[in-house]
């Protein structure tokens, strides 16, 4: 972890972070975050990591990137699940089941269309 001495420290910090977080978008990849707290695992966020996995692997997606995370932090949507397509804002859809994964893929992996039903609103 860096050491910040002074504010300019914080600010190097900070843009190196954003150039990152850039790249990242820039690369053209959709990234899928699942959450797998304990709530989540307990809500079922096994079977539907498992349905996303089912999904791309069946429809041979490519350039997706699918990530595990801890606890997201909205409990009572367990299941949760982010969706980042390149260049655009995150999406975070709740209480996902393996029959929802198949619309989110659908609509907002594949068409870029937000399945504005189940989305959390924050």
């Amino acid at each position: 972890m860096p050491v910040i001495k002074s504010l300019d420290d914080l600010k190097r910090i900070r843009e190196e972070a954003l150039k990152k977080q850039e790249l990242k978008s820039q690369s053209g990849k959709t990234e899928i975050i699942v959450g797998m707290g304990t709530v989540g695992i307990a809500a079922g966020a096994r079977e539907t990591l498992k349905a996303i996995l089912d999904y791309v692997d069946h429809h041979n997606l490519e350039d997706i990137i699918i990530r595990q995370t801890g606890n997201i932090g909205i409990d009572s949507y367990e299941p949760v699940v982010q969706v980042i397509l390149p260049g655009e804002e995150k999406v975070t859809y709740g209480l996902v089941s393996p029959e929802i994964v198949k619309i989110i893929m659908e609509e907002h992996v594949v068409n870029g269309n937000i399945c504005s039903d189940y989305t959390v609103k924050s």
